[in-house]
């Protein structure tokens, strides 16, 4: 069935009014976000956006209700597939790894990874963490005038952490390369992703050179670092608790699923630094902003954390101790989710919420909506941590709050960007007080969420014994 064609049963999906010819395509380049926020603002829970003109229109359905994020992302998963464009252009940038990969690739790269994301496995990652949390905190002693933007300084912090955990003592080779060709192949992946019609890659362009240029520079470090590791240890070699998680991916193997050869690894290290490094920098960054602006929920956190860990590095165990801090994330998290948009399309006709869906159709999925929905969170723009007691939690759908996703392609990640967001925040807050110079960040989707301009704050540093 062609996308645009109705099902034979359930409701017509109301359609947001756009411009003539183009519909909403510009509205969704300058600001899809706050399309979106008016999309479910003006037509409810299931909407119809059309974009581009005749010949290279697109037209999406939005899904905006907690019910309908767990149809598509887990009750009829499967009728729910990463075939989108966007999808395509992040494989064909960062390889065919576990956040893009599909059918059995998916299922094969699944079993081999998630031995190495077992709780008691990431929770041996904290040390790392804690010493890259440390170097930061020891380099704001010398902020000019104190002041330090939290997005930039989070981002260094997220991408020395993960490079660490993924590639050991050979965390100084990557980070530099990482840092330098990472913005080039976003911007790309995002033009291209979000374009009606795009020139092949391999066309000279100046576009097209920048990108080839970075992935080239990528693809050789890890190469480089990946032949040097299977080197030392063999294929099935150390695979120790104290290995670095490079090691363990390259040992990982069974009697039913082989191991990963050299472009598998590389694939799964590159989703790994995507993934792992820009999602915990934007919890942690709006986090300490939030924080900066609410001074009596900042004071709040570093009485717990001063409380339970006094003047000890923290550690996994603590997570649980932490319960005022972890709810400071959450809310982070449902204000700001770090991935506000998920494509999916749709494989057979269905029904969203009593609307037709047809086969074919692009889906999106807004947690950045989502999180909004005045249904489930009053007053939905207000900071308030005490949104996620226990009791608060149990009160909700289960798909109000998603910043993992869900369903069968849940972040495998999610304990450990809690972990790294709790133990960095914990050490931050105990160091330093913050207070916010920039008081409002725009913000844009990107592949994940993104400041659109610094996040600064003013940080004084704190006594040891807390003064």
């Amino acid at each position: 069935m062609a996308v645009g064609a109705d099902t034979d049963t359930g409701v017509k999906v109301p359609a947001l009014a756009g411009a003539p010819v183009v519909g909403s395509l510009f509205e969704l380049k300058s600001d899809s976000l706050g399309a979106y926020l008016r999309a479910r603002r003006e037509h409810g829970d299931v909407v119809r956006i059309v974009a581009g003109p005749p010949g290279l229109r697109a037209e999406l359905y939005c899904v905006f209700s907690p019910a309908g994020a767990q149809q598509v992302l887990a009750s009829e998963s499967a009728n729910f597939r990463k075939d989108n464009r966007f999808y395509q252009e992040v494989r064909d940038s960062f390889g065919n790894g576990l956040l893009t990969s599909q059918d059995e690739d998916y299922l094969r790269q699944r079993r081999l990874v998630q031995p190495l994301f077992t709780r008691r496995r990431v929770d041996g990652y904290a040390g790392a963490v804690a010493a890259e949390t440390e170097a930061v905190l020891a380099a704001w002693e010398q902020a000019p005038g104190g002041v330090v933007d939290v997005s930039g300084q989070m981002m260094h912090l997220a991408l020395r952490a993960v490079s660490r955990i993924l590639f050991g003592t050979d965390v100084e080779a990557t980070v530099d390369v990482v840092d330098r060709s990472f913005p080039v192949i976003t911007e790309y992946v995002l033009r291209r992703g979000y374009s009606p019609a795009n020139l092949p890659r391999n066309w000279p362009t100046p576009a097209n050179r920048r990108a080839a240029a970075a992935m080239d520079e990528l693809y050789a470090v890890c190469d480089k670092i990946i032949g040097e590791r299977r080197g030392r240890t063999g294929p099935a070699g150390g695979s120790g608790d104290g290995a670095d998680l490079l090691t363990l991916l390259a040992a990982a193997g069974s009697s039913d699923d082989a191991e990963f050869d050299v472009t598998e690894l590389r694939d799964q290290v590159l989703i790994f630094l995507l993934a792992g490094h820009e999602t915990t920098a934007t919890s942690l960054a709006f986090a300490l902003h939030l924080l900066a602006r609410h001074p009596e929920e900042q004071g709040r956190a570093r009485e717990e954390i001063r409380r339970v860990l006094g003047g000890r590095t923290p550690e996994a165990a603590d997570l649980d101790r932490l319960p005022y801090l972890t709810r400071v994330l959450k809310e982070t998290m449902r204000l700001y989710p770090a991935a506000p948009v998920i494509g999916r399309n749709a494989v057979a006709a269905t029904e969203v919420d009593g609307y037709a869906v047809p086969a074919g159709a692009n889906v999106i999925l807004a947690p950045w909506v989502t999180h909004r929905h005045p249904l489930h969170w009053p007053d939905p723009d207000r900071f308030d941590p005490e949104r996620f007691t226990p009791e608060a939690e149990a009160g909700r759908p289960r798909y109000a709050w998603f910043p993992f996703g869900g369903g069968p392609r849940a972040c495998i990640g999610q304990h450990f960007s809690m972990l790294e967001s709790v133990i960095a925040l914990a050490m931050i807050l105990r160091a330093y007080e913050f207070e916010a110079v920039d008081t409002e960040i725009p913000v844009s989707a990107g592949i994940t969420l993104r400041p659109d301009g610094p996040a600064r704050c003013r940080v004084r540093r704190l006594e040891a014994d807390g003064a």
